[in-house]
């Protein structure tokens, strides 16, 4: 059964009411569940909604106010068997026995016989809003979408996690003022468009403050929870991105890993902890998924569960949902820079030499074609910026990113993001289709955030052909390794090329290969800046000019080693010096 009532008139009889459904309105019109004839009863007065086995009561802003047990509530309250409910001159109890076998959606019935003054036949058959769902529920529902063998595992998994109990008391806690807020406002059906920005967050903030207010005064909330913190975690979630607001306003956090709604890890100087906070529910994390790709044009749902977005200031962002991620909804956020780095700061972070970074400086300048490589978090993408700053002012720039990050400091840059699919499937555009158009701007320098598909063929033959100083990154883990890489990359293009002509391509094209790591102790360095040298028979050629060499660790666990010089002068230096630039070899000097 579902919701069960005792209502009566003062004075007058008690009458059992009974609803399969877990939300019921009262008021004085037609069209609410109980109708209740009075005129110091509002239009819609109030209702009671049954949530995990428990009972709450709204206002739903009535004119005389409702009371339970004699005092008028501003907020959702929770109601037990012997609280007493006034609304006008009629006095509602709930059944201790409701909601034992509710359902969600059920038809609506009542008991009492049709045309009782207590109800309203004519929404008998409307379905009641689905209420949230939390996040053992998200898990179970998943499990169902697993093969046996996989929701057996998650569930081993999920039977062994261990959290906090005053952790767990405090998750549970958030959803509670969560769903209540819910009601409360019904956020789901607000027009925010109408709102604006500032009118909702203020309209919410005093929502949530009378919540919290009602749930202190109940004795709901324990003391050694900090009031204050819980309103901005809930507005966070509701509006904002949950607990990932104060991660994003920490500058020195440079990544925020979310695995599921219960474990969020954060990367801060290099180091990955994982974080106190947490989400209220799975369901609250696929909604800041949506709050942050909905305003760039992007979805995520079922049919299209993974996508690549941007917050407002740059931050790149990557998230994936169930079905594909088994635990829950994950987000992964690569934190973008309020103040660009300058090459001075890869000096001072060590990731680099003053040596090496005049040496790019004059690759940049000669317009040598330059691919960065390296593995994921080893910072490619910030080099690539960097480095890309050297270009001088006056060349045509066209950058061709999947999610927009670079941020250069000339003015004659035209930046390029790809395109997902719509609903129907149409209208996708790659990073291949933006790089074929690239040649048709008529561009100086092509820089392309990264290179993981076929747009690498597309790459190499703008650089052949008269784009001469263009940059990409590439995922290798050393110069022979990003070789290699680009021939595979080629052959995804779909064209049937012989190997030995993708690496005449490969050897004509690219003259500096950059290879950067992130290493054990969370540092970044440039581990080889090589110069391609051409081809002996099959084979391209490599030759190193720097080197980062590892001398082992310190007592704190920290990689030690220098950056030195191999002594190699790169040919184009050569030629540099034949035309009559000024260039300083001492940078070549063995160390």
């Amino acid at each position: 059964m579902g919701v069960s009532l005792s209502i009566r008139e003062k004075g007058g009889a008690s009458e059992r009411l009974d609803f399969d459904t877990n939300s019921v309105t009262i008021g004085r019109t037609a069209g609410n569940d109980i109708v209740l004839p009075k005129g110091n009863v509002s239009k819609q007065h109030a209702k009671i909604v049954m949530k995990d086995g428990r009972f709450i009561v709204l206002d739903m802003k009535s004119t005389n106010g409702t009371f339970v047990n004699g005092k008028r509530i501003s907020a959702p309250q929770v109601v037990r068997a012997p609280d007493k409910i006034y609304i006008g001159d009629f006095i509602i109890s709930v059944d201790p026995d409701s909601g034992q076998d509710s359902v969600v959606k059920a038809p609506r019935r009542s008991t009492v016989p049709k045309g009782s003054p207590f109800t309203d036949d004519s929404k008998m058959d409307e379905a009641p809003p689905v209420s949230a769902r939390g996040a053992e529920h998200d898990d179970s529902e998943n499990e169902k979408r697993m093969p046996a063998s996989l929701a057996a595992a998650a569930r081993k998994a999920r039977s062994g996690r261990r959290i906090d109990p005053k952790l767990e008391r405090y998750i549970q806690l958030l959803k509670e003022v969560h769903d209540r807020l819910i009601e409360y406002m019904d956020l789901r059906r607000l027009n925010i468009d109408k709102l604006g920005d500032e009118q909702l967050w203020a309209r919410t903030e005093r929502a949530v403050g009378d919540i919290i207010e009602q749930m202190s005064a109940d004795g709901e909330i324990p003391r050694d929870v900090d009031k204050n913190e819980l309103k901005t975690d809930i507005l966070n979630e509701a509006l904002g991105l949950g607990p990932l607001e104060q991660f994003l306003a920490d500058d020195d956090v440079s990544e925020i890993m979310v695995n599921h709604a219960n474990q969020i890890y954060i990367e801060k100087g290099g180091r990955i902890t994982l974080s106190p906070k947490t989400f209220s529910s799975n369901q609250a994390v696929i909604g800041v998924i949506e709050r942050i790709v909905s305003p760039i044009g992007r979805r995520i749902d079922e049919s299209s569960p993974l996508v690549d977005a941007r917050l407002k200031d740059g931050s790149r962002v990557n998230a994936i949902i169930p079905p594909l991620a088994l635990k829950g909804p994950t987000i992964t956020i690569r934190k973008f820079k309020r103040e660009a780095l300058q090459i001075e700061d890869l000096v001072r972070f060590k990731t680099i030499t003053p040596q090496m970074a005049q040496f790019l400086d004059a690759c940049i300048k000669a317009r040598k074609n330059i691919i960065i490589s390296g593995g994921t978090g080893s910072g490619k993408t910030t080099t690539l910026n960097i480095v890309s700053s050297f270009i001088p002012e006056g060349e045509r720039i066209v950058t061709v990113e999947d999610a927009a990050e670079l941020q250069l400091p000339q003015e004659h840059w035209i930046q390029l993001e790809t395109r997902p699919a719509n609903l129907e499937g149409t209208g996708e555009i790659t990073i291949r289709d933006l790089v074929r158009n690239c040649l048709r701007m008529r561009p100086d320098r092509i820089v392309v955030g990264e290179c993981r598909g076929g747009e690498a063929l597309d790459m190499l033959q703008a650089m052949n052909t008269g784009h001469d100083g263009s940059l990409t990154t590439c995922h290798a883990n050393s110069p022979r390794d990003a070789l290699s890489r680009l021939e595979t990359m080629v052959l995804m293009s779909g064209m049937e090329l012989p190997i030995r002509a993708i690496r005449d391509q490969v050897a004509s094209a690219v003259d500096i290969i950059c290879q950067q790591t992130r290493f054990s102790d969370g540092t970044r360095r440039i581990t080889h800046i090589s110069e391609v040298a051409g081809m002996e028979v099959d084979i391209i050629t490599l030759q190193d000019i720097f080197l980062f060499k590892q001398e082992g660790f310190d007592t704190e666990g920290r990689v030690m080693g220098r950056h030195i010089s191999t002594g190699f002068i790169p040919k184009f230096y050569d030629e540099l010096q034949r035309r009559g630039i000024p260039v300083n070899m001492d940078i070549f000097r063995e160390e």
